[in-house]
């Protein structure tokens, strides 16, 4: 899973935007190498305007986090990320990690973050950096990718609709899965 090559996927322009339009430009995805000190600066702003933001939690990354992130990344065996860049800046990002799916005995993908900049959004971004990582997880036998997100984030739910996703359940009866966390400081 660590193939840190920065890649090229070549999805050319954005999609539905006509060369006049605010924002149209090329779009290029490239994998993200945490090492690159040009990536590491893209992931750090990216994630810092999404934490920042009405769907992260309100304020920006401390200082400590911004410093240390790139680096546990790079070190991090399962992780892979995407950066896209419309004309040579920074518009969006995927964190992922790859896991285990123990009822089916095989790899998934989980989407951890996924953030496109809010002057950049509403241009495919999203589904340009979601075409890339399931390009990754069927190049690695996974089996699905997962991710979560707030229910409130309506623009996000309907664009991972659109996209295939579906409330994850094993059992109708049994409901829905919730996402939990236990903090520890």
């Amino acid at each position: 899973m660590n193939q840190r090559k920065t890649e090229e996927l070549g999805i050319g322009q954005a999609p539905n935007h006509s060369e006049d339009s605010p924002g149209a430009g090329d779009l290029t995805i490239v994998q993200l190498d945490p090492r690159e000190p040009r990536h590491a600066q893209a992931l750090i702003d990216l994630l810092d305007e999404y934490a920042a933001g009405p769907t992260g939690r309100g304020y920006g990354l401390d200082e400590e986090v911004r410093t240390r992130l790139p680096q546990l990344l790079a070190h991090k065996p399962h992780y892979v990320g995407w950066l896209a860049f419309i004309d040579g800046q920074a518009a969006g990002v995927v964190n992922c990690f790859e896991g285990v799916s123990t009822f089916r005995a095989e790899p998934l993908l989980n989407i951890h973050d996924i953030a496109v900049s809010p002057r950049f959004q509403r241009r495919g971004i999203a589904t340009a950096l979601l075409a890339a990582v399931e390009r990754q997880a069927r190049a690695t036998g996974c089996c699905k990718i997962t991710l979560e997100v707030l229910e409130g984030n309506v623009s996000a739910v309907a664009a991972y609709l659109k996209t295939g996703f579906e409330p994850y359940e094993l059992d109708p009866a049994m409901g829905r899965a919730m996402f939990f966390e236990r903090k520890f400081y």
